[in-house]
């Protein structure tokens, strides 16, 4: 949301940001152009009388949601919006494989069914999560637009000319998102016991914060591996670390086009992913120096590891080098 305010112009674009439960815009570097209105409610239902008196103060022309909450949120409100209001939500997973995992509260799929056809638009990353809400919701396809997440292609290209962020010989993997169940960590973690056994000097670093942080701690203990990962809480922004970094990790058990990975191609560094989303499969499919594992496991993740790092080392450029024992 803060790079496309940044990137929508001031002289075509009257443009405020509601922060449903934050107080300020958590670091984002926004233009003095936006007008941030921090709403601060306990919890997004909470929001519905702010949110609904703020949108009649302004009268937008169009409202922009991106969080599934959120969404629910302002699609129950629409009758009482002001007339003329477009209102688009923004879809950021796969619905079917959200719901089918069971992590979802009860009545979320009665939520999606009956309330996502009032929307004016549904902005979906990929084709196939349009695909996918067709499918599920059988929404008309008129009422999906494909619009992929944009990211900042000059300051990434400016993080990578920095100097590298790593130490020693490597190979150095670095994995990014919230540390949540549906990111796949302790998949990651439970495959790079497989990964030192042929690359000893190997290190991994996992940028992010979240409820799994003490467990993947532990599971880090019991697997031995502290010498070689590090935790290094949330960084801003990540590709910050993509200097010297051999490999991007995407372990995610579910995802939708997740941000950081898209980063990662941008600043042409070779991927590893497992098929969390038929998008992520699209994207990398034929790309050079990206694989996908061929299912969601610590063991085909850690197959799928080793045979990239073989590759990268059998070609390796002088950034992205690193020894073979």
């Amino acid at each position: 949301m803060a790079l496309l305010a940044r990137g929508l112009s001031p002289a075509k674009y009257d443009l405020h940001l509601a922060l449903i439960t934050q107080a300020d815009p958590a670091g984002e570097s926004l233009p003095s152009s936006v007008t941030v209105h921090p709403l601060a409610a306990p919890r997004v239902r909470a929001a519905a009388w702010p949110l609904l008196r703020l949108i009649w103060k302004l009268r937008p022309r169009v409202i922009l949601s991106g969080m599934a909450h959120l969404n629910f949120l302002l699609l129950l409100l629409k009758p009482f919006l002001p007339p003329g209001c477009r209102l688009l939500v923004r879809q950021n997973t796969t619905v079917s494989t959200a719901l089918a995992a069971g992590a979802l509260p009860r009545g979320t799929r009665f939520l999606y069914r009956h309330l996502y056809p009032r929307a004016d638009l549904v902005l979906c990353q990929t084709h196939a999560m349009a695909h996918d809400l067709i499918q599920t919701l059988h929404l008309p396809e008129c009422c999906i637009a494909v619009v992929p997440n944009p990211v900042d292609h000059r300051a990434i290209q400016a993080a990578t000319a920095a100097p590298a962020a790593w130490s020693g010989p490597g190979p150095h993997l670095l994995a990014v998102g919230r540390l949540a169940p549906e990111k796949g960590f302790d998949l990651l973690l439970q495959a790079m016991p497989a990964v030192l056994r042929r690359y000893p000097q190997a290190t991994l670093l996992l940028a992010g914060s979240g409820p799994e942080d003490l467990g993947l701690r532990f599971q880090c203990r019991a697997l031995g591996l502290e010498q070689s990962v590090r935790f290094a809480g949330r960084i801003d922004p990540p590709y910050a670390l993509f200097p010297g970094a051999s490999l991007f990790v995407l372990p995610s058990r579910q995802e939708g086009l997740p941000n950081a990975l898209l980063e990662a191609l941008c600043a042409r560094l070779p991927v590893v992913a497992l098929p969390a989303s038929q998008g992520i499969v699209d994207l990398l499919a034929g790309r050079p120096r990206a694989w996908v594992a061929p299912e969601i496991s610590s063991q085909a993740l850690a197959a799928t590891l080793l045979a990239a790092l073989r590759a990268l080392h059998a070609g390796s450029c002088a950034s992205r080098a690193f020894a073979d024992p």
